[in-house]
C-alpha cells in the first residue's frame, strides 16, 4: 500500500492538492485539498451592497463573468428588480454569459486537458506548412517545451498526424477565445471584470454596429465548435474510449440552470431557462430545484465547527487552520444531504432528464456514433462530451440571441436599496452550480456567501464521512503506472477545477499589510 500525493495539481485554475492511498494498483481512498483559506465573503461585510457586484467578479481572473451574473442576480432578488429587468439587459446578459462560456470551454479542452491525450513532442516530426506547428517544432528543437511540459510520460495514442491536427487545432483555439473575450467586452466594458453587467439591468446599450459585429463573431465561434472542437472530442473518445468506464463519480447531479429566456419570475428556479434547473441521478428522473436543501459541513474544513450544517443565508466564515481532522479550505455544500456533482455533465444530464428536445437530440446523437447508453455519460468521457454539446448548444443560440437586440429601447430599470433584506443569485456557471446569497441590514452586507461549483465538486468529506464528487471519482480507479498516475489527473481535470473560486486567500503571518481611511 503506498501513497500517491500530487500537489499542485497542474493545469486546472489555482492550487489542488489530491492525495490518494493505492494498494494493489487500485485507490482505495482519497482527498481533496484546497490549500488557501477562503476569505472574499469576510471582505464583504459591511460594505455597500452594490460592492459585491464589483468585488465577487476579482475572485477568478476565469471564471469572473460568472460572477458577475451571479451577483447582479442576487442584487436584482434582494433590491427588488428581478422580475422587471428589461428585455434588452436580459438578452445582453445571456450574450455576454454566452460567449464567455463558449470560450472558456474551448479553453478546458484545448488548453488544460487535450495535453492529457495529446503527444506534444510528435510536433518534432512535422514537414509542412502550417506556421504554428513550425513554431512549436523550433522550440522542441531547442529543447523548450513549456509550457507543455513538465507532464506525465506515456499512454499516448494518437498517431503523429493526428497529434499535429489536434496541437494546430491548439493554436487556433486561442484565436476562437480572443473573439470571444472581445464579444463579451463590446457588451460588457471591458473583460476581464465586466462594468456593464449591474443589478437592475446594463449600463450598456445596443447599436447596430455591436449587433454587426456580435453576430460576425458569434458566426465563427459556432463553426469552430461545430466544425472542430466536437469532432476533436470524439476523435478523443474513439481512441480512449475505455475511459468510458473510469471515473463514474457520486451519481447526484444537480445543475442552477442558466440563459433566462423570460425574466418576468422572481422566482430563479421556476424561470424558463436554455438549461433546466433542477437535480437528477443515474436514472435519468428530474427533480426540481429547492434550493432550501442546501447546506455546508465544515467536519474536515479548516473553519469552526460550529457553523456545520448552515444554509448559506446563515453560513459563516471562520477559520481554524489548525483543527483536528482537517485537510481543506473547501467546505462540503450538500444537497438534499448528499453530495451532488456539478458542471456540464449535471448541466446535460438534468436538461436530458427533464426532456429537453435540443439536448436529447445532441445526446442521442453522440450515443448513437459510439452505439452506446446512457449511462456512458458518467464518467470521463462523458464529461468532456457533455461540455462539448453544452458549447454548441450555446453556440447555436448566440446568433438568435444578438438578432433580438432592439437599439433605442431601454436596458436599465433604477432600483433602492433596502434597510433589511435577502437576496439569492444563481447561474450555471461554465464549471456548475454557482450562487451568491446576501442578507443586506442597515443597508449593509450582513452576510454574503458564495458557494462556488468547485466547492461542490472538490468539497472533502461531510460530517457523515461521505466523501465529494471528485473523491468519489478517484476510489476505485485502476493505476497501471504510480510513477505516472495519467488516470487520477485525467479524472480529475474532468471537472475542470477551479480553486481559485472555491478558495480565495491567506495573510499567514496575521499582520495587517495596508489600510484605507476614505473621508
Amino acid at each position: 500500500m503506498g501513497k500517491i500525493i500530487i500537489d499542485p495539481v497542474t493545469r486546472i485554475e489555482g492550487h489542488l492538492k489530491v492525495e490518494t492511498v493505492v494498494d494493489d494498483g487500485e485507490v482505495k481512498e482519497a482527498k481533496c485539498s484546497g490549500m488557501l483559506f477562503r476569505g472574499f465573503e469576510r471582505m464583504l461585510e459591511g460594505r455597500d451592497p452594490r460592492d459585491a457586484q464589483i468585488v465577487t467578479q476579482r475572485i477568478c481572473g476565469v471564471c469572473n463573468h460568472c460572477h458577475t451574473t451571479a451577483a447582479a442576480l442576487n442584487l436584482d432578488s434582494a433590491f427588488g428588480v428581478a422580475d422587471k429587468i428589461p428585455d434588452n439587459a436580459r438578452i445582453m446578459r445571456n450574450l455576454t454569459m454566452g460567449f464567455h462560456q463558449v470560450q472558456d470551454h474551448i479553453l478546458h479542452f484545448y488548453h488544460l486537458a487535450a495535453l492529457d491525450y495529446v503527444d506534444v513532442a510528435k510536433v518534432a516530426t512535422y514537414e509542412g506548412q502550417d506556421r504554428a506547428l513550425n513554431s512549436i517544432k523550433a522550440f522542441i528543437s531547442r529543447g523548450e517545451l513549456a509550457p507543455f511540459v513538465p507532464r506525465y510520460e506515456g499512454d499516448y495514442r494518437f498517431s503523429a498526424e493526428v497529434d499535429q491536427e489536434l496541437v494546430s487545432h491548439y493554436v487556433r483555439a486561442l484565436e476562437m477565445r480572443r473573439k470571444g473575450h472581445e464579444a463579451t467586452a463590446i457588451l460588457g466594458g471591458k473583460l476581464p471584470h465586466a462594468c456593464a453587467v449591474t443589478p437592475g439591468g446594463m449600463t450598456e446599450v445596443p447599436t447596430i454596429d455591436k449587433i454587426a459585429t456580435l453576430l460576425w463573431r458569434a458566426k465563427e465561434l459556432r463553426e469552430f465548435v461545430e466544425d472542430v472542437y466536437v469532432p476533436d472530442v470524439i476523435k478523443v473518445a474513439e481512441t480512449y474510449s475505455d475511459y468510458f468506464e473510469i471515473g463514474k463519480g457520486c451519481g447526484n447531479f444537480l445543475a442552477y440552470g442558466i440563459f433566462d429566456l423570460d425574466g418576468k419570475d422572481p422566482d430563479y428556479t421556476k424561470r424558463a431557462r436554455l438549461f433546466a434547473q433542477g437535480s437528477t441521478t443515474t436514472d435519468l428522473k428530474h427533480q426540481p430545484l429547492d434550493l432550501d436543501q442546501i447546506t455546508e459541513w465544515i467536519k474536515y474544513s479548516w473553519y469552526e465547527d460550529g457553523a456545520s450544517g448552515r444554509h448559506p443565508h446563515e453560513g459563516e466564515t471562520k477559520p481554524q487552520p489548525n483543527k483536528k481532522g482537517g485537510y481543506s479550505w473547501i467546505k462540503a455544500p450538500r444537497y438534499q444531504g448528499g453530495p451532488h456533482e456539478v458542471g456540464p455533465l449535471a448541466r446535460i444530464a438534468v436538461a436530458y432528464a427533464a426532456g429537453d428536445p435540443a439536448v436529447k437530440e445532441m445526446v442521442d446523437s453522440v450515443l448513437g456514433h459510439f452505439k452506446a447508453p446512457p449511462t456512458v455519460l458518467f464518467s470521463v468521457l462523458g464529461r468532456h462530451a457533455a461540455r462539448a454539446l453544452c458549447t454548441l448548444h450555446i453556440a447555436k443560440n448566440l446568433e438568435n440571441w444578438v438578432l433580438e437586440l432592439k437599439p433605442g429601447e431601454p436596458a436599465y430599470v433604477e432600483y433602492t436599496i433596502p434597510e433589511e433584506g435577502a437576496g439569492v443569485g444563481i447561474v450555471d456557471a461554465a464549471r456548475g452550480a454557482l450562487g451568491h446569497w446576501i442578507v443586506i441590514k442597515d443597508k449593509k452586507i450582513g452576510k454574503y456567501q458564495c458557494v462556488v461549483p468547485t466547492t461542490w465538486n472538490a468539497s472533502p468529506m461531510d460530517d457523515k464521512d461521505v466523501h465529494g464528487p471528485i473523491e468519489q471519482a478517484l476510489i476505485g480507479t485502476k493505476v497501471k503506472d504510480e510513477a505516472n498516475p495519467f488516470e487520477i489527473v485525467r479524472i480529475v481535470r474532468s471537472f475542470d477545477p477551479c480553486i481559485a473560486c472555491a478558495v480565495h486567500l491567506l495573510n499567514h503571518k496575521g499582520r495587517e499589510l495596508q489600510r484605507y481611511v476614505i473621508a
